[in-house]
C-alpha cells in the first residue's frame, strides 16, 4: 500500500470503530479479517495509526475545535494527527489528500482552514487543561482524582503509553528460562517480569499465534498485574476454586496451573459464548481440571445449591476498566456497557452472592481491573459491614504464605498501577471466612443469620 492508501484504510477502521458499538480491538480485528489482501506491514503500520489517533482522542479534538472545524471526524483527526504529531507541512498532506485511486479524497474548504490553523503546531499547548492534556474523560475526572489524590497526573501520563506484551508461563509444560529459549527459535525475545514468578515480557509486538511456544500451550497472553491476582487467589492442588465471573478464562487459566491440574475450577459466566470460547484456551494448556458453567444471573439457583462448599471464590467483577485505558484508549469516550452508577450496585450483588460459596475458613478473592476508590475499596468496606463472618487476609501475608517475594504492594489489599508497577491497573482483596468454631465463639448463630437484617452473608 501507498502511504495515502494506509491513511486512507485508517480513515476507514475509524469510521467503522466510531460507528460500531464494539470495542476498539474487536472492530480492527474485524475490519483486516474482512481485508485478507492487505498484508501484514501494512496491517501493522495502519493499526498503529489507528491506535496512536485514539490515544491523543482528547487533544485532537481539542486543536480542531481550537481550528474553527465543525467536528472531529475521522478525516479531521487523521489531518490533525498528521501535523501536530507527525510534524508534516501542509504541502505533503495536500499531496496525500489527492483523491486519486485508493488515497483520501481532496480536501474539502473547511478542511482546508484547518490545516492551515494547525500547521506549524504541536500537539502540546500551555492553554490545554490538564484533563484534557492526560485523556481524562468528563466522567471520570472526580472519580480519578478521589482515587490518585497528587499521584493523578503522573498515573493519567502512564496511561496514555501503550501497555507492553506480557506473557505467563504455564507451569505443567514450561518453566520461564524453556520458555524464553523456545520463543527465541522465533525469533521473539523475552526477559522475566519484576513481580510475577510466572511472567514474561516480550519485546515489541511480535505477532504470536503461528509460534510454537504459543500454540504448543507453554506460555499465554497476560499482563502481569493479571497474573498477581491470580496469585492472590493462592490455589492448592485438590481444592474446589469458583472462578465466579471468568469471562475468556485467563484468570481461570492461570489458577487451574497453578493447581497444578488437581482438584477443580470452575469456571462461570452469564456469558456462555464467551466460555465455550476460553474451552480452546484450557484445551491448549492441557487443563482437565477446569469445569465451565454458565450462569443465568449472579443470583443463579446453582450458587445457592452449592454454597460453602469452595475453598477459594474469585470474583473478578465487570467494573468500569480505567485501568486498562493503556491498552483499550476508546473504553475513555465509548459506554459499551453498563455506566459507574450501574456498575456499583451489580459489583456490591455479585461479590454478596459469591460469597454463599466459600465455605468457612475459605477465602473470597474480590478484584476488578479499576483504578476507582469506589469500585475498590469501598466495595470492600461496605461488604465487611455486612458480612462480618469475614475478615481481611493481608496482601504481604498471602505473598508470605506463598514464598513469593516481597509484596508488590503496601496495605492490606493490593492495588497495582501503571505508573508505580508498569502494569495495568488493578486491585485485588483477599476476604477470609471465619471458621465455624470462630464464630461460634464471637456468638454467631449461624443457622438463624438473616443476610439483608444482620449482614451475615448466610443465606436463609
Amino acid at each position: 500500500m501507498t502511504p495515502a492508501a494506509r491513511l486512507q484504510a485508517v480513515i476507514d477502521l475509524l469510521t467503522e470503530i466510531d460507528e460500531t458499538p464494539r470495542p476498539a480491538d474487536a472492530v480492527m480485528s474485524a475490519y483486516f479479517r474482512n481485508r485478507r489482501y492487505i498484508g501484514s506491514k501494512d496491517r501493522t503500520a495502519v493499526a498503529q495509526t489507528a491506535y496512536a489517533i485514539l490515544r491523543r482522542h482528547a487533544r485532537l479534538g481539542w486543536w480542531i475545535e481550537r481550528g474553527g472545524y465543525e467536528r472531529p471526524t475521522p478525516r479531521a483527526r487523521v489531518l490533525a494527527f498528521l501535523l501536530l504529531e507527525e510534524r508534516r507541512n501542509a504541502g505533503v498532506v495536500l499531496e496525500m489528500f489527492s483523491g486519486g485511486k485508493f488515497a483520501p479524497a481532496r480536501l474539502t474548504d473547511g478542511e482546508l482552514e484547518l490545516v492551515q490553523a494547525l500547521e506549524s503546531h504541536t500537539l502540546d499547548h500551555p492553554e490545554m487543561p490538564e484533563t484534557v492534556r492526560v485523556e481524562c474523560p468528563d466522567w471520570a475526572e472526580r472519580p480519578m482524582r478521589a482515587s490518585l489524590g497528587d499521584r493523578f497526573a503522573v498515573e493519567m501520563e502512564k496511561l496514555l503509553e501503550a501497555a507492553p506484551l506480557d506473557l505467563r508461563i504455564n507451569p505443567l509444560k514450561a518453566n520461564r528460562q524453556s520458555a524464553i529459549k523456545a520463543l527465541s527459535k522465533a525469533q521473539i525475545f523475552a526477559e522475566e517480569t519484576q513481580w510475577s514468578p510466572l511472567g514474561l515480557r516480550v519485546k515489541g509486538r511480535p505477532p504470536l499465534g503461528g509460534v510454537d511456544a504459543f500454540k504448543d500451550g507453554l506460555v499465554e497472553i497476560q499482563d502481569e498485574g493479571s497474573q498477581l491476582v491470580a496469585l492472590a487467589v493462592a490455589p492448592k492442588p485438590g481444592q474446589q476454586v469458583v472462578d465466579f465471573c471468568a469471562g475468556a478464562g485467563g484468570k481461570t487459566l492461570a489458577v487451574a496451573a497453578l493447581m497444578k491440574n488437581k482438584g477443580r475450577v470452575v469456571a462461570c459466566d452469564v456469558l456462555a459464548g464467551r466460555l465455550k470460547r476460553a474451552a480452546e484456551r484450557f484445551r491448549r494448556a492441557g487443563l482437565h481440571n477446569i469445569e465451565p458453567h454458565p450462569l443465568t444471573s449472579e443470583r443463579d439457583p446453582w450458587v445457592k445449591r452449592h454454597k460453602r462448599k469452595f475453598d477459594r471464590v474469585l470474583v473478578d467483577a465487570p467494573c468500569s476498566g480505567t485501568g486498562t485505558w493503556r491498552r483499550n484508549p476508546d473504553a475513555r469516550w465509548r459506554q459499551l456497557g453498563p455506566g459507574l452508577e450501574q456498575l456499583l450496585p451489580l459489583q456490591a450483588n455479585i461479590l454478596d452472592s459469591a460469597a454463599r460459596l466459600v465455605k468457612p475458613g475459605g477465602r473470597l478473592v474480590y478484584a476488578t481491573c479499576s483504578m476507582l476508590h469506589d469500585e475498590n475499596e469501598a466495595q470492600v468496606e461496605a461488604f465487611l459491614q455486612t458480612h462480618t463472618d469475614f475478615i481481611v487476609k493481608p496482601v504481604a501475608d498471602v505473598w508470605a504464605e506463598e514464598e513469593a517475594g516481597a509484596p508488590p504492594a503496601e496495605g492490606p489489599y493490593l492495588r497495582l498501577t501503571p505508573a508505580r508497577h508498569d502494569t495495568d491497573g488493578f486491585f485485588a482483596a483477599v476476604l477470609e471466612r471465619r471458621a465455624e468454631e470462630s464464630l461460634s465463639e464471637a456468638g454467631v448463630e449461624q443457622d438463624e443469620v438473616d443476610p439483608v437484617e444482620l449482614g451475615k452473608a448466610i443465606d436463609a
